[in-house]
């Protein structure tokens, strides 16, 4: 680029002393009206000339500055062009360089969120591993057939829950990616939530925990019914690791003008107040009280929730949390909404 404006420079000069040559000759031959048309001709060669270094200058400048923002300058600020095209160039670019600078703010964001996560996945798939391979040998020594059995059991309770932290991290990341199709149905909510009681049945039963129904039959919403079956069920199963043994769940469905909503509250310690923000947030596990230390699973893997919240939001519904009069109570609200 440099050796074409040298060239250019050396052309304009040649052109310069090719001008005063003509005036110098038209002088010679006294031809006044020649002079006053080349004197012209040479001052909007001169005119065009110091235009053109300016904006050359300008767009060098521009150019560097360019440069720097690809190289990750953040202090880069394009003012210095006032007038023409050159500005209006400069005024894109800016845009664009703003837009870039959030970007790049979204991604070092990201990239700490990802190396947390990887850091909680890694923790979380060990311990089960780990005490994986610590029952292996146990079970090889058993003496006993019942003995044998149960650490067998409990070898295939740590390899189930396992197998359901991948398939949920593997669900939030196709949610993240938008690439969970998501249908667009309308569901009868008893439906959906029968769909969404059938595995837990068993476990309810295990620690005696009645389940309450308050459903209004006629209650529907547009959505998925698949996942949204699956967000109720792991909001059920959390509600289910944090009530004592003995305890119950309520579950209630009522829909009107404006939304179906979808209540579940469990008679467990409830929500601590400084967890309540973070209740959705992918592997916390928060401050469990004091109260929960004799329940199923009190620190879980911190996924579940996350998931429900994703399933739910991908389907332009909301799911919040909050303390109920007997214990955590989550909300589903299916908005009606008017095409």
């Amino acid at each position: 680029m440099g050796s074409a404006v040298h060239v250019k420079r050396q052309g304009a000069v040649l052109v310069l002393i090719e001008g005063i040559l003509c005036v110098a000759f038209g002088v010679a031959l006294g031809g006044y009206a020649f002079i006053s048309a080349v004197s012209a001709s040479i001052a909007a060669l001169i005119f065009v000339i110091a235009v053109s270094y300016r904006r050359h200058k300008e767009i060098l400048h521009l150019s560097a500055e360019i440069d720097e923002v690809l190289h990750g300058s953040r202090q880069v600020a394009f003012s210095h062009c006032k007038e023409g095209d050159v500005a209006i160039l400069e005024n894109e670019l800016s845009k664009m360089v703003a837009r870039l600078s959030r970007t790049r703010s979204l991604v070092i964001q990201e990239k700490n969120a990802l190396a947390d996560a990887l850091a909680d996945i890694s923790h979380q798939i060990r311990t089960p591993l780990t005490s994986i391979g610590l029952m292996l040998p146990l079970i090889e020594r058993a003496q006993e057939e019942l003995e044998r059995k149960r650490l067998v059991r409990e070898l295939e309770s740590m390899l189930d829950r396992v197998f359901w932290l991948v398939s949920t991290l593997l669900k939030l990341a196709k949610v993240d990616a938008g690439a969970m199709p998501i249908e667009r149905n309308t569901v009868l909510v008893t439906d959906m939530l029968e769909r969404a009681l059938a595995p837990l049945i068993i476990n309810l039963d295990l620690h005696d925990i009645t389940l309450h129904t308050e459903l209004d039959a006629h209650a529907q919403f547009e959505g998925d019914e698949l996942w949204s079956a699956e967000a109720v069920e792991n909001i059920i199963k959390n509600c289910i690791e944090h009530t004592p043994v003995g305890g119950s769940i309520m579950l209630q469905a009522t829909t009107d003008a404006i939304a179906t909503r979808i209540v579940i509250e469990d008679s467990g310690p409830g929500i601590a107040p400084e967890d309540l923000p973070h209740i959705f947030d992918r592997f916390y596990r928060g401050g469990i009280q004091e109260e929960a230390q004799e329940f199923h699973n009190p620190q879980g893997f911190g996924v579940g929730l996350a998931l429900a919240h994703a399933l739910v939001g991908a389907q332009g519904a909301s799911l919040q949390a909050a303390n109920g009069t007997r214990g955590a109570r989550f909300e589903i609200v299916y908005p009606k909404f008017v095409v």
